[in-house]
């Protein structure tokens, strides 16, 4: 794809909006160094610029300085891109990829809409039933009689193209283990603190396990633990995917849902995510919701009471009282891979890593890229599960070579993927959330 050289300083206004479908200001911070190269999952899969940052940006520039049209080669750059956000974690210029690349997707499902069958299926799903935990409650229990009745396959090839990633989906817990936390979990032991832990849409139904082992883990810290089942989706997955305006509305909900979490004695809780990707989006509503008044303070307010789940317990006073609680586990060689959401998005990088390092006697070896993409990316990995498995192609190889029998990551995206990934391919290595290890080494927690 040929674009024009650059001699404009300002977008022209025209009738595309420029500047308005991309972020154009930011598109002028890149230097087109090239250091992002190495470290972007499509780069590195194709070799072809567009499927670069530096790539990306230049084309996001040409659009709004109307060299070039949001054609179906500039539609593909944009739509490929993982949002994996490694770039930014290298760039010398500060570059917010992840930002950019929502703005420009939300531009283009605005100017040059896809298909009537996308935009049918991601009304479904990002609008119908990503928000409502009742419709999600009924999805998992249609999808968990299916794959009993091994028709997930039929129903995959039904749909097309749209239900190719259908096949690798995890086998859907029974009811019972897609309950709603309790409302309140009181500290086991003197109570030092107050936290709401975020349940989010996708994790009570695949990982309530997950949800489960992080209450008991909590509560060995010192904190008490309310439910937060209030706001069902925070609207990562909706703005990764270009619906700005979902994923606003979403944002509004949880804020004003966290907002009647105050304790009876005014006391605000600390909201706990054990999702790399709701996390690092919650922590970015104030840049959301700057634009409206109405919000824009509440939204700085909120995000001040976010916290990782590894970030909060690695703080001295959870820690200490964690460390005292955990014992030996027989769980063989461990590594952590980094989800790129806490690494990237959050900055969380050494916190997990000191959390494993208190656990007795764990074996901890490590990966030689924990900080890569492993595909996932949201809904990556089921609307291109081919471009998807070979960019965790990559990282099988990785974990493989590390000799790790126990795979532990902070992300349910992540988790999935590895754990579709590994039974695709035989593998007996497990695949843990931090809190399923810590929840193992408690005394007396069940395994």
């Amino acid at each position: 794809m040929s674009v024009p050289p650059t001699t404009a300083v300002e977008p022209p206004m025209s009738s595309m909006q420029a500047g308005v479908i991309v972020d154009y200001p930011a598109s002028l911070d890149c230097i087109h160094c090239g250091l992002c190269l190495d470290d972007c999952p499509t780069y590195r899969l194709t070799g072809v610029e567009p499927q670069s940052p530096r790539g990306r940006i230049h084309l996001m520039r040409a659009v709004a300085e109307g060299r070039l049209d949001p054609e179906p080669g500039y539609v593909e750059a944009i739509d490929t891109c993982l949002v994996c956000r490694h770039c930014e974690s290298v760039c010398p210029a500060g570059i917010h990829m992840g930002q950019m690349i929502e703005v420009a997707r939300d531009g283009l499902n605005r100017v040059d809409p896809p298909r009537w069958t996308v935009r049918m299926a991601r009304r479904i799903g990002l609008r119908g039933l990503l928000p409502s935990r009742a419709r999600l409650s009924l999805v998992a229990g249609a999808t968990r009689m299916l794959q009993r009745a091994g028709l997930t396959g039929v129903v995959a090839k039904m749909l097309g193209p749209l239900g190719a990633g259908l096949r690798d989906l995890p086998n859907v817990p029974p009811a019972r283990e897609r309950q709603r936390l309790p409302d309140f979990t009181p500290a086991d032991g003197p109570g030092f603190g107050l936290v709401a832990l975020h349940e989010g849409c996708v994790m009570p139904q695949l990982h309530g396990r997950v949800h489960r082992a992080s209450v008991r883990v909590l509560a060995a810290a010192g904190d008490a633990v309310l439910g937060f089942s209030d706001a069902t989706c925070c609207g990562a997955l909706q703005a990764h995917n270009g619906d700005l305006e979902s994923a606003r509305e979403q944002a509004r909900r949880t804020i004003a849902a966290f907002e009647r979490k105050t304790a009876d004695d005014g006391t605000t809780p600390v909201l706990i995510s054990n999702s790399a990707g709701c996390g690092a989006h919650m922590k970015e509503y104030d840049r959301l919701l700057a634009d409206d008044p109405e919000w824009a303070e509440r939204a700085k307010t909120f995000v001040t009471r976010v916290q990782d789940f590894a970030e909060h317990l690695a703080e001295p006073g959870p820690r200490e009282r964690l460390a005292q609680r955990l014992g030996r586990t027989d769980l063989g060689a461990v590594t952590y891979d980094d989800p790129c959401h806490l690494c990237h998005g959050q900055g969380v990088r050494e916190q997990p890593r000191h959390l494993m390092s208190d656990v007795p006697g764990l074996d901890v070896v490590t990966l030689e890229r924990p900080e890569s993409c492993c595909g996932a990316a949201g809904l990556h990995a089921l609307l291109r599960p081919d471009e998807s498995r070979t960019v965790l192609a990559e990282k099988l190889r990785d974990l493989a070579a590390s000799g790790a029998s126990v795979l532990v990551t902070a992300n349910p995206g992540c988790h999935l993927q590895y754990e579709s990934g590994l039974q695709r391919t035989g593998s007996d290595v497990q695949v843990l959330h931090l809190a399923e290890l810590l929840d193992r080494a408690l005394d007396g927690a069940p395994t």
